[in-house]
């Protein structure tokens, strides 16, 4: 075991320690597959403990000043971007991305907890008038209670500091049920937090058998709202669990952003944005673009340039610090994007770059860029998670708008033009949470991020984001008998 990495306990009522089963899951270098630490297990009985600490700390932290939580927020932001060397050194061992995309994701994890900490400051109700004499009508705005969040292994900080800044800013308690193959950078978010003194029981931080923890925590009693990010298989099942016992629920599931070049495009600037974006994270991103369609008097020199940006891409292990590209982050992960291209390949597409992976230790999947893809393809109706690039061609703005929502997902689309006409159909008409022309349009943190259909339901970031862990309390109140 590498003594850099740290073994994971959980966090149950301010005590990090073993499950009360001691059993303990290795965690694996995606890029050498070496074992490089390990995570403890929770079982039942640390979820019954973990409930009570935040059933019992949520009545005291909802009664402390917003005032009081925003500083220490505030102090676990900064503490955060001092440790941000250490704790991105950590992601890209157990979750294999570049150094310099791990820093990013740390460093946007602090402004994250920042803009939470402000704006749970400023979560006002408002006062409205009443159509009857002597009756004042106030809305006041109050935490939902203790929340079951899930949080993924794609961006083990990013995922999981919304839910946590969101939930605390608001006055609620949270269990956290963390990503089990990338637990210990979550774990550091965690350990900012306590150790800038957010009480005991506020956050609680548990790792398992994800069935068996969400299937106990969401029809718990004492869970009041559900916060999951993940994909539309598994947040159906939540989200369905949620609705049978009458639980609020925000739900990040996946997506399959068409990504969409006209005519009239800056070539240079789409394929550089494009490339970029599908390439972070090994395209392991749920808002990357999926499905590129170009219009045909662009298509051609469109694959051309995507294929030279594509070879210039250098793969390697995250810590390196020439890679631009890591691993996939597991097995299972570099099985599925094989038996997507594997099958398209059988059903007549072309590879013009990659379709095989790269050695044979670690992870490795090199950009695939692909053409002649049918529509029938899995990768074509499938969120693909990985680097692979179905490029297809287009003719009309009419005929790319139905090929953009004829799948159920609405999570992000994007779109590259001139024309401010064109723009403002595929803004009105493509359906989706997120639509970005001209450039990436990925949300910052006070907008609102999240999807529809079956992309999800409900809002992470912005006003949405910390409203959502709150209710609206409607005082109306006679001054005179």
């Amino acid at each position: 075991m590498s003594l850099s990495y740290p073994d994971i306990n959980l966090l149950i009522n301010g005590k990090w320690r073993p499950g009360n089963s001691k059993k303990w899951s290795n965690v694996v270098n995606p890029a050498t597959e070496e074992i490089v630490g390990k995570f403890a297990v929770a079982e039942t009985i640390d979820l019954d403990e973990s409930l009570e600490a935040a059933d019992t700390a949520f009545k005291r932290w909802k009664k402390v000043a917003p005032f009081t939580r925003y500083k220490m927020m505030r102090s676990a932001a900064e503490l955060l971007r001092q440790r941000v060397d250490e704790i991105a050194r950590i992601m890209t061992i157990e979750q294999g991305k570049p150094l310099a995309e791990a820093k990013g994701e740390t460093l946007l994890g602090a402004d994250t907890i920042d803009w939470f900490a402000e704006e749970g400051r400023r979560a006002y109700g408002r006062v409205i008038p009443s159509q009857m004499e002597n009756v004042n009508q106030i809305v006041i705005k109050e935490p939902v209670g203790p929340v079951a969040a899930f949080s993924p292994w794609n961006f083990p900080i990013n995922q999981a500091v919304r839910k946590i800044s969101g939930a605390i800013a608001a006055g609620c308690s949270i269990i956290l049920k963390g990503p089990e193959d990338t637990p210990a950078s979550c774990a550091e978010l965690v350990k900012v937090f306590v150790d800038a003194g957010v009480p005991s029981g506020v956050i609680n931080l548990v790792y398992g058998i994800p069935s068996d923890i969400s299937n106990y925590l969401i029809p718990h009693p004492i869970v009041k709202k559900i916060s999951f990010t993940g994909s539309t298989a598994v947040g159906k099942k939540l989200a369905s669990l949620a609705a049978e016992y009458m639980k609020l629920s925000t739900m990040e599931l996946g997506g399959h952003a068409p990504a969409i070049v006209f005519n009239d495009a800056n070539l240079s600037a789409a394929l550089d944005v494009l490339t970029a974006q599908k390439f972070r994270n090994a395209g392991q991103v749920c808002v990357a673009p999926t499905r590129f369609l170009i219009q045909d008097k662009l298509f051609d020199q469109f694959v051309e340039g995507y294929v030279e940006r594509s070879k210039k891409v250098k793969l390697g292990n995250g810590l390196e610090p020439e890679t631009t590209m890591g691993p996939l982050a597991h097995d299972r992960r570099l099985a599925a994007v094989e038996e997507l291209v594997q099958e398209a390949t059988d059903l007549g597409a072309t590879i013009h770059t990659g379709g095989q992976r790269v050695g044979n230790v670690g992870y490795f999947y090199p950009p695939t860029v692909m053409t002649d893809v049918p529509i029938s393809a899995r990768m074509m109706n499938e969120e693909p998670f990985g680097p692979v690039i179905p490029i297809s061609s287009f003719s009309t703005i009419d005929e790319v708008l139905i090929e953009a929502n004829r799948l159920p997902y609405g999570l992000s689309a994007y779109a590259y033009t001139a024309s401010s006409e064109i723009a403002d159909r595929v803004g009105q008409e493509i359906e989706s949470g997120i639509v970005g022309i001209n450039h990436h349009g990925q949300p910052a943190i006070e907008t609102p991020f999240g999807g529809i259909q079956d992309s999800g339901q409900g809002k992470e970031n912005g006003i949405e984001g910390l409203e959502s862990y709150m209710h609206s309390k409607l005082i109306s109140h006679k001054t005179t008998p």
